[in-house]
């Protein structure tokens, strides 16, 4: 995620910033500039923007409405179809956790081209953020015809910690789940029904599989088994090719994320173990497409090795808990080719 600086005095702000801590100033996530600006900017007479309406909720949404434009909620809020009872105070603080993760994600998607913010003529994920209701069957976080349902308990720290352990996870976060959901909507946009599809099935499997019994099956083998790390990037991506391809997805969106971040605060890592010794410059995988794979493939190791290091002289579990083999490499390159491919295609302006 790249980080700002305010319009005003210059003083460094973020992505989430809904006021500058120095002077003041009301910041804003200008969604069709993809930069956080002053709203509204002291110089104009007649102002190009005004806020979201959840800004002045417990959401406190940042993202700016042009004012053209009829909607009440930005491109971001409106993604959301269904909301969890507000009744339940637990829910609104639940929602309002899940919308920062989700405008993360709606930030991602529109550098790497996949969302148009300034015609919206591409095809956009919807959301439905369900709590369960005593009685009923429980809610199941999925995709579906282009909705993604998230169980709200995932905002949840606890809960979503127990889950990690019984599944023996080693990562569970909620930017990761909307990210691995963004993958099996964008396979039914990007995949399905394409010329890219004989080289997914070459790369993940026949998705033509039963998907139930392939679940069944994976949750019926030796949790202890570690004979996944050599074609995938995470046991469960193992269960069936539409969850090797949505684990590889999220993982392209960590990778291109946390570069952007390394970039944005020019990070230059010396690892003398590494086999081309020297210092290395995190570049920015987010700029003008395509960005070569292999640049971001040589930078990757490097910079999650300093970010688990850092982790540990503070104590913490490694951030970055993953290995990557060559087969797992393949299929994030596959992911960025299409990516790359697709953006090009659909004409959308990055800015």
């Amino acid at each position: 995620m790249q980080v700002f600086n305010c319009e005003v005095c210059g003083h460094l702000i973020y992505f989430d910033s809904l006021q500058c801590v120095y002077c003041g100033a009301n910041q804003a996530f200008l969604p069709d500039q993809q930069r956080v600006g002053v709203l509204p900017p002291a110089n104009e007479k007649a102002p190009r923007y005004r806020p979201c309406a959840h800004r002045y909720n417990i959401s406190l949404c940042n993202f700016a409405i042009e004012v053209s434009d009829p909607n009440t909620l930005c491109v971001s809020c409106r993604q959301t179809a269904w909301l969890p009872d507000s009744s339940n105070p637990d829910n609104e603080l639940r929602w309002a956790k899940i919308e920062v993760a989700k405008r993360r994600l709606f930030y991602t998607l529109a550098k790497l081209g996949l969302i148009d913010t300034h015609e919206h003529r591409l095809p956009e994920p919807r959301f439905a953020l369900l709590a369960d209701i005593p009685g009923s069957d429980l809610i199941m976080t999925g995709h579906a015809n282009g909705m993604i349902t998230l169980n709200v308990v995932e905002a949840d720290d606890d809960e979503r910690a127990r889950r990690r352990l019984a599944l023996r996870e080693p990562l569970r976060t909620l930017i990761g789940h909307l990210r691995h959901e963004s993958g099996h909507f964008y396979w039914d946009q990007l995949i399905a029904n394409s010329a890219w599809l004989e080289r997914f099935r070459a790369l993940f499997g026949d998705e033509r599989q039963d998907y139930a019994q392939a679940l069944q099956y994976h949750y019926n083998k030796d949790p202890l088994d570690t004979s996944w790390g050599f074609s995938s990037i995470s046991a469960y991506a193992t269960a069936h090719p539409w969850e090797d391809w949505a684990e590889t997805w999220a993982h392209y969106l960590h990778m291109v994320d946390l570069m952007e971040t390394a970039a944005s605060y020019n990070t230059c890592i010396t690892v003398p173990a590494i086999p081309s010794p020297g210092q290395q410059m995190i570049g920015n995988p987010l700029g003008p497409m395509p960005v070569k794979f292999s640049v971001m493939q040589a930078q990757w190791v490097p910079l999650t090795l300093l970010h688990n290091s850092l982790n540990r002289s503070l104590g913490l579990e490694d951030a970055y808990p993953f290995s990557i083999s060559a087969m797992a490499w393949s299929k994030l390159r596959f992911v960025h080719d299409l990516i790359t491919d697709y953006s090009q295609k659909s004409g959308v302006l990055v800015p």
